[in-house]
């Protein structure tokens, strides 16, 4: 049997390539025979610079830049593959919700001025193109901090620049280009969701509540989005409210299009171009993926959407391996899906669950291996 492992990485828990590591793990102990081809994934999220990184032949570039919070800095990094002449950035590691304790979240002050600071110094390099990688942020300020850091002004009526962060842009009235614009290369936007700027599915009231917004926080946010797509309507006539992705990492999906010149791609499609995902899945048995938590996001360009769409083209099966399994059986079809299976246990908190995950990942491969060779469609030499 021939096994393509395509796992997303467990936040907190396990890397994609430690993912994918316990799952063949257990897959070889039931026969070492089948084949376990790894192919560790990622989604614009978290981990994705570091696969696309590896898939060019890149090295890490360090930066002191600012953090989450304004006032604050961090060490971040960037990638540069000189082959390709690409810059891979992944916003997370100047402004990711992980670089702050959970009673720091604040998307009303919470700024992606970093990520336009590593913008700015991989531009230094004279690249070819640029990747930004999206997901996994702690803001939702609709990508002005970045802007700001490319010398864009957003001023209220009385022509005061506005505070970092989401809770001031209802207030914007004018935005203010810098002079000369900064000339930018070609610059992809790997978003990890395809959610819109505003709306019920767009980035505040979708992601507001994780990134520390309580409900009327989510509601200032969300009109500071809506004013924005408004000064960014009438001003340039650029729309961004409605666009697919544009409320990724905050908003910094409509950002980037507005202030870099930015296409938004799906993440999961880079990467699974770059690691070669389609030329592995031909001629296999299963797709085996999963994440921390298999729901309705995961069907939003998340990891488990892209594979099980490449393994279907491939006439490969598909088996989730998730922390938790919050899709029903029922609509599993839909989504490509022949089997998913939890960590968790009844009873099982979740901090058990992620101190025990490669376990309980290896564990599961190796049950699911069993029902394989015991119902005749594998069966061990």
């Amino acid at each position: 049997m021939k096994c393509v492992v395509a796992m997303d990485a467990f936040k907190g828990s396990l890397e994609a390539e430690a993912a994918c590591e316990a799952v063949a793990r257990g897959l070889e102990q039931v026969d070492p025979a089948i084949e376990a081809r790894r192919l560790p994934m990622a989604d614009g999220g978290e981990g994705t610079a570091e696969i696309l990184r590896r898939a060019a032949g890149g090295h890490w570039k360090r930066r002191l830049v600012t953090g989450p919070l304004p006032g604050r800095t961090v060490e971040a990094r960037y990638a540069w593959a000189p082959g390709e002449r690409t810059a891979i950035i992944e916003m997370a590691s100047a402004c990711g919700l992980p670089l702050l304790r959970p009673e720091e979240r604040d998307p009303l002050r919470t700024t992606t001025h970093g990520a336009g600071e590593l913008i700015a110094a991989a531009r230094g390099l004279r690249p070819a193109r640029i990747r930004l990688a999206i997901g996994g942020s702690a803001t939702v300020d609709g990508g002005t901090g970045a802007a700001a850091a490319l010398g864009w002004r957003f001023l209220d009526r009385a022509g005061r620049a506005l505070p970092p962060g989401g809770g001031a842009l209802a207030r914007l009235a004018r935005i203010e280009p810098p002079d000369p614009r900064p000339r930018l290369p070609p610059v992809d936007v790997l978003c990890d969701v395809d959610n819109p700027l505003c709306g019920p599915e767009g980035a505040a009231r979708v992601f507001g509540p994780q990134k520390g917004a309580d409900a009327d926080a989510v509601e200032r946010l969300e009109a500071g989005l809506c004013r924005l797509a408004d000064v960014l309507q009438a001003q340039f006539g650029i729309a961004v409210r409605d666009l697919p992705g544009a409320g990724a990492a905050g908003g910094l999906g409509a950002g980037a299009v507005a202030f870099l010149g930015a296409r938004l791609v799906p993440g999961i499609d880079a990467v699974m171009d770059a690691v070669g995902l389609p030329d592995a899945l031909r001629g296999a048995d299963w797709a085996i993926t999963g994440e921390g938590r298999f729901d309705g996001q995961s069907a939003r360009g998340k990891v488990v959407q892209g594979v099980a769409r490449e393994a279907r083209r491939a006439d490969a099966r598909v088996l989730v391996l998730a922390g938790q399994v919050a899709v029903p059986p029922s609509d599993w079809p839909a989504l490509g899906i022949d089997e998913a299976r939890a960590l968790m246990a009844p009873g099982m908190t979740e901090d058990e669950a992620q101190r025990r995950a490669a376990e309980l990942l290896e564990a599961q491969a190796a049950a699911w291996a069993e029902g394989q060779a015991a119902s005749g469609r594998h069966r061990p030499p």
